[in-house]
């Protein structure tokens, strides 16, 4: 098949950009809890941001399922082998139910032992905790939306998927208004607040995903699958799903321990790095929308058995996702004088550390939206998932996490110099994924 620079822009459209819009909605939620929950207190900002990081954990195993599903399923959407897909969501979602309730049951139960993993501060672990308890039910609620949204990514129904996200997105935000500052006669419930209308929103894409399962001309959830399960598909699952589990952990746990390296330089750092993240997740969303774009895309031609189309099409989207980061950064770096107003609350201190920080997270963006497209896009597209998990393995936590460790608690380093330092594994790894594109070895139709 003979593509044209006209065809690649139109599946970026349909592709990239519902999903890098439903990414930036998902980032607006945490947006609405830094802003509104900076309006109050530095210290209720703070303990959320901690507490977001059992969230985050989970995220890790939600997202490791979903490319497991996207690298079969836009090869089986590509060949349109529907009961192949069905099979494939009824599995998925075994899997997704028995991480949700792991999760749901430990912020039930060690909600103080979990923030202790992330703080000392007596108060940080009180409020982090009592956000925690009502968090814990979206971890439970989100189960079957995870999975049946990717799978509605993957057959042909993205902008719909996209539109669900952003019912719940609005729900949330709104919510968080009035359950932070206790509008409309409500009590005012501060970072409580903002857990239960994560929930709340959480409970409103769940009915959206069950009533979109009615719809009987399109791939579906079967409960038959979801009850007898298969052994082939579990299989596959674990050869593809299982080494970007295990990279997603470790950079996960690496970013985790990241944040706990900052959190030990006091509240000034915790506050701002919690500021900088958000503004990098809203930056960074196009960079995330052209890797889950990129999978499909190049797993679609795959699964047709156009192995050249899809080594144009990686080449193209490679070339998009260097500008990608180089725009993205630039509008990261420009935008920065806008957060000391938004963040009023932030202290001196915490400001100036937030300047650095949001310079340094420009530069980070180049890097991070190339391999975002090479390894999380590209590679996965066509089985290559170990990859990035012995990329991660050696430069975060061989290289970076030693170095922000000596930096920090040894040579006693200004925060933005150990920032710097933390920020630096996407700038190294990039060089190895180009190198690795080149060879080739993921152009593979699976099925």
């Amino acid at each position: 098949m003979i593509y044209s620079q006209q065809s690649i822009n139109k599946k970026v459209a349909g592709f990239v950009l519902p999903i890098a819009v439903q990414n930036l909605l998902a980032s607006l939620v945490s947006v609405s809890d830094a802003l509104m929950l900076g309006m109050l207190d530095q210290n209720a900002l703070s303990a959320v941001s901690l507490a977001t990081q059992i969230q985050f954990v989970l995220n890790l195993f939600f997202s490791a399922l979903t490319v497991g599903m996207t690298i079969l399923a836009a090869q089986y959407w590509g060949k349109r082998d529907i009961p192949a897909m069905e099979r494939l969501l009824g599995t998925a979602l075994q899997i997704s139910v028995g991480i949700s309730l792991l999760f749901f049951l430990a912020a039930q139960c060690f909600p103080e032992i979990l923030m202790q993993v992330f703080t000392s501060d007596a108060v940080l672990i009180h409020t982090g905790a009592a956000y925690l308890r009502i968090a814990g039910w979206s971890y439970l609620l989100m189960a079957l939306p995870q999975v049946f949204l990717c799978m509605m990514k993957n057959s042909g129904r993205v902008i719909r998927s996209t539109l669900y996200g952003g019912i719940a997105v609005v729900i949330n935000i709104v919510l968080n208004g009035i359950l932070i500052f206790g509008l409309f006669g409500l009590p005012a419930m501060g970072a409580a607040g903002a857990a239960a209308a994560t929930v709340i929103a959480i409970g409103a894409e769940l009915f959206l995903v069950l009533a979109e399962n009615y719809r009987v001309d399109l791939v579906r959830l079967r409960w038959k699958y979801v009850k007898s399960g298969n052994i082939r598909l579990l299989k596959e699952f674990a050869q593809y799903s299982l080494p970007v589990l295990a990279d997603l952990l470790v950079w996960g746990l690496g970013f985790t321990v990241f944040s706990i390296i900052i959190s030990h330089m006091g509240s000034d750092a915790v506050a701002a790095n919690s500021v900088a993240n958000t503004a990098k997740n809203i930056i960074s969303c196009f960079c995330l929308g052209l890797g889950g774009g990129t999978e499909i895309i190049i797993g679609n031609e795959l699964g047709k058995n156009n192995l050249d189309a899809a080594k144009w099409c990686g080449n193209r989207l490679l070339c998009l996702a260097a500008w990608t980061g180089i725009i993205s950064g630039a509008v990261l770096v420009v935008s920065s004088p806008l957060y000391p107003v938004l963040f009023s609350s932030l202290s001196s201190r915490a400001m100036e550390y937030l300047k650095w920080m949001l310079l340094i997270c420009g530069f980070y963006m180049v890097g991070k939206s190339i391999n975002v497209t090479l390894i999380d896009g590209v590679f996965c597209a066509g089985g290559d998932t170990r990859f990035g998990l012995w990329c991660d393995v050696i430069i975060m936590w061989m290289v970076i996490a030693p170095l922000g460790a000596l930096a920090a608690f040894v040579l006693k380093l200004p925060v933005p110099i150990v920032y710097c330092i933390l920020s630096l594994d996407e700038c190294l790894k990039a060089p190895a994924a180009y190198m690795h594109y080149r060879k080739y070895q993921w152009v593979k139709n699976l099925t």
